[in-house]
């Protein structure tokens, strides 16, 4: 045996025992060994000057995970298309605030670059939409890949950092959910177990009555099942220590969820 093939084999070994082990870990501890295999893609420098200047999370992060950061920003940028409606002119501005809640939002999983979402359509203000009959501020729409958003409701949403009201968050929310609903891999799998658990809590008499007297959540929330996670996480982003005291149970499955306990959520 060649000493190439000897090196396909111990580097075949090698890989099978690192996904069992993995796969061991990842059913055990309810979360991924390995968030990031590589960080090698690059955001120049007026993009990073976007996130030192304007996404408070990405400041909020150690200069390791600032690096990890950077990485997923710049490799949603490049994986999706971006396109302007109305005459609006997309920037490096556009394309990093947004890659920037979406990442912050999947920050915690291994899969982040949102595998059911090609194309980033951004209209100045509010949109008709043909799907709904109706003018929109956000949608997400899993039959064509697209996300749409109204550029001045997104600003709002990111610049307001208190209010429970983020455009970004709740329509990458609706992306991140049916993909977990869809998908077989151990993001997909964590995200839909305690999506499941919370529902269960959530015919709890006491939970149930204690959200209707605290009307902590907008009634928008209670919609449907979509629309009351991406609500939920709105409002885990935006206010984690209400959350937290109001809801423990509630904000613990959302942690699990999104595997965000390791940076101090």
């Amino acid at each position: 045996m060649g000493y190439v093939a000897i090196a396909l084999l111990i580097g075949g070994v090698i890989l099978v025992t690192v996904l069992a082990i993995d796969y061991w870990y990842s059913r055990a501890k309810d979360k991924p060994l390995f968030r990031n295999f590589l960080t090698n893609k690059k955001l120049d420098k007026n993009q990073i000057a976007v996130l030192k200047s304007e996404f408070s999370f990405y400041q909020n992060l150690s200069p390791e995970l600032q690096k990890q950061f950077e990485h997923r920003v710049a490799s949603f940028i490049l994986k999706k298309e971006w396109i302007g409606r109305e005459e609006l002119l997309v920037t490096d501005r556009h394309k990093v605030l947004i890659s920037a809640v979406a990442c912050m939002v999947s920050f915690g999983r291994r899969n982040y670059t949102y595998r059911l979402l090609d194309y980033i359509l951004i209209y100045p203000s509010e949109f008709y939409s043909k799907i709904a009959e109706d003018h929109h501020k956000g949608e997400f729409n899993p039959k064509n890949k697209s996300l749409v958003l109204s550029w001045k409701h997104f600003e709002h949403g990111f610049r307001i950092s208190d209010d429970n009201l983020n455009l970004g968050i709740h329509e990458i929310m609706h992306a991140m959910h049916i993909e977990a609903k869809v998908g077989k891999d151990i993001d997909s799998a964590r995200f839909m177990k305690h999506f499941k658990l919370l529902m269960l809590r959530l015919h709890d008499e006491d939970l149930k009555r204690t959200l209707d007297q605290t009307q902590f959540f907008r009634a928008y929330a209670f919609t449907n099942q979509y629309e009351f996670m991406a609500v939920l996480v709105e409002y885990f982003f935006e206010s984690p220590d209400h959350l937290k005291q109001h809801f423990p149970v509630v904000y613990t499955h959302v942690n699990k969820m999104l595997n965000l306990k390791f940076l101090g959520y």
